[in-house]
């Protein structure tokens, strides 16, 4: 595949949030500079999805192509990568209804909270979980979690195994309360 430039990588053309996946959030030679990002081809040196974009549409997202829903959105995804599919479908919707702008702005928020929690917030076992969660949470509920925090940071005393334990208690209890499970499908 020849170099495959987007104006904004961290959601691709395939609907998942590059932002927010592990391997975009890496340091090193194994970081994903996203879809579409500088030297992408390199790191992906083929994908379907962009060969069938150059084939019809060649739009940002593959909501945007007259044949969408094509056969590839008309199944269900059942397992995940590195980063989780579960959230594909109501993404595209989202950014569809919305526009595309807003869905961004939404997004580079969820990739801020989910930087703070890698830099503040891990153990060095945690990131994975981190980007699972931020992915499928809602912005208002991180929003909610981060006040939790901020709420919480005194009461920490600096033990940072208390600080990492907290953080993940507010996450599972905001998706259990929105019937969310933390776990990548494979």
């Amino acid at each position: 595949m020849k170099a495959y430039k987007r104006k904004y990588p961290l959601f691709s053309l395939c609907g998942l949030n590059c932002g927010l996946c592990p391997r975009y959030q890496t340091a090193g030679a194994s970081k994903c500079p996203g879809c579409g990002g500088p030297d992408f081809h390199l790191k992906h040196p083929t994908c379907a999805v962009i060969s069938c974009n150059l084939k019809h549409d060649r739009i940002e997202h593959c909501y945007q192509c007259s044949q969408y829903p094509c056969e590839r959105y008309s199944r269900s995804n059942q397992a995940d990568s590195f980063i989780t599919y579960k959230n594909v479908a109501s993404d595209f919707a989202k950014a569809k209804k919305a526009g595309l702008g807003r869905y961004q702005s939404e997004l580079d928020q969820k990739v801020k909270i989910l930087e703070f929690l890698i830099a503040d917030y891990n153990d060095g076992r945690r990131k994975n979980f981190y980007c699972l969660a931020v992915n499928l949470l809602s912005l208002p509920d991180l929003q909610g979690i981060m006040r939790g925090i901020e709420g919480k940071i005194q009461d920490f005393g600096g033990d940072r195994k208390t600080m990492i334990k907290t953080v993940i208690g507010l996450m599972e209890s905001s998706a259990k309360n929105r019937n969310i499970e933390l776990k990548l499908r494979t």
